[in-house]
């Protein structure tokens, strides 16, 4: 007979507490979300964009919606969301979720990450539909292995009475196994795929194969992935195919995804969220390819207790599409900040990048912009990334006020 594993602290102790407290105020409440219809995004990449595609494609088409994401909550009026988390506190959630059935809205399009799965804080909300945009590498710090990051995701793909699924990413057969509907989409695979995709500075366009033309305002190719699965969720709730296309192209932008500055400087200055290997992976090459000059990226990677395993990666990716890099300050936390930019700069030396030549460490995330901001010439494009919307910055003594579009602004002001 074998030794019995022992059930980890993480399940047998912390678990429990949180269902207790999700129970708790989902019933002080009166469980709101019972009064709409859910629609679920979870994923590493992707999700509040997705999920504002789908917010704004309901109510275009005349469906009232609500929307719950990083950046903003709300039905006809989005609420800027301060806290710095993507599903809030099971309190804060329930009350929101209150407010928005009170306004009268018939559909919540609400964004759920792996912490908020695994803790339970979306108890007493039923899905009707759970879209997966894709499953990478994040958040091992609080999972500990890729898999049960991965298994945290499915829990919403269990309760969820449809499915929709990027059949481009390697985990899909997982939670195609969870719901016993579903439908899959891609770029390469799935039962709705994009052909013929175009992408253009100011969005993307493609064709699915039974002739329906997409078109977003958002650039980016991972834009065509996240349009897809709008397509997809609107087909399942019966809208019609123009009031998907037109939905989808109504969307012009979301708060601290590929906002471009333009302060009348020579240059393209875009302002992106992407913290992960996979979104870099999926943005550098393309910003490459549209870039006239050279690609100047900016980025760190967060430090206390969070996962510091991407951080290599994210230094050759970024060494291998970008002619230059510039590593500075994202949240260390109590981790020092030097620590975090020499294990980012040992990837991108790995891809060719030098010290001093074209590859620069600027601690000082305001400095870094506006140094940045002084290198790049006519034609060139800088990407800073990885704060995007957030509104603070997390420092050794604790959170201090910053926002990434206000000094990005100072510091094209101070060049002109």
């Amino acid at each position: 007979m074998g030794i019995k594993e022992k059930i980890p602290f993480y399940d047998s102790a912390v678990i429990p507490y949180h269902v207790g407290k999700a129970a708790l105020f989902g019933a002080l409440k009166g469980f709101p979300a019972k009064r709409m219809k859910i629609i679920g995004v979870t994923g590493t990449n992707g999700k509040t964009t997705t999920s504002f595609m789908i917010w704004k494609m309901l109510n275009e088409a005349g469906r009232k919606a609500g929307v719950m994401t990083t950046v903003g909550w709300g039905v006809d009026e989005i609420h800027e969301q301060m806290e710095h988390m993507t599903t809030v506190d099971v309190r804060l959630l329930n009350e929101r979720i209150k407010k928005i059935a009170d306004a009268g809205a018939e559909y919540l399009v609400l964004e759920l990450t792996s912490h908020a799965l695994a803790q339970h804080r979306d108890l007493g909300v039923q899905i009707d539909i759970a879209v997966m945009t894709n499953v990478t590498h994040e958040h091992l710090d609080y999972h500990k292995t890729f898999e049960r990051y991965r298994d945290a995701k499915r829990k919403l793909f269990k309760k969820a009475r449809y499915g929709v699924i990027n059949a481009d990413d390697p985990s899909a057969g997982y939670f195609e196994s969870d719901v016993e509907k579903y439908i899959t989409y891609g770029i390469k695979y799935g039962d709705l795929r994009a052909e013929k995709v175009k992408l253009r500075p100011d969005g993307v366009e493609y064709s699915l194969s039974d002739g329906l033309k997409v078109k977003t305002r958002i650039a980016g190719k991972f834009n065509v992935s996240n349009s897809l699965a709008c397509v997809a969720v609107g087909r399942r709730l019966g809208l019609s195919d123009k009031e998907i296309t037109d939905g989808i192209y109504a969307l012009t932008e979301v708060e601290g995804r590929m906002v471009k500055i333009d302060e009348g400087q020579s240059f393209t200055a875009i302002m992106d969220y992407a913290h992960t290997p996979d979104a870099f992976e999926k943005l550098l090459p393309d910003m490459k390819k549209a870039t006239e000059g050279r690609l100047i990226v900016m980025f760190g990677s967060a430090g206390g207790r969070r996962d510091p395993s991407k951080r290599k990666p994210m230094g050759e990716i970024a060494g291998k599409y970008a002619d230059v890099v510039v590593l500075t300050e994202e949240d260390d936390r109590d981790t020092p900040g030097e620590e975090i930019l020499e294990m980012i700069a040992e990837g991108a030396r790995e891809s060719g990048k030098k010290d001093d030549k074209d590859l620069f460490k600027v601690l000082d995330r305001p400095k870094a912009i506006l140094e940045c901001c002084k290198m790049a010439k006519k034609g060139d494009t800088v990407l800073f990334l990885g704060k995007g919307n957030e509104k603070t910055i997390e420092r050794a003594d604790g959170a201090h006020a910053y926002y990434e579009l206000d000094e990005i602004k100072k510091a094209l002001k101070k060049i002109a």
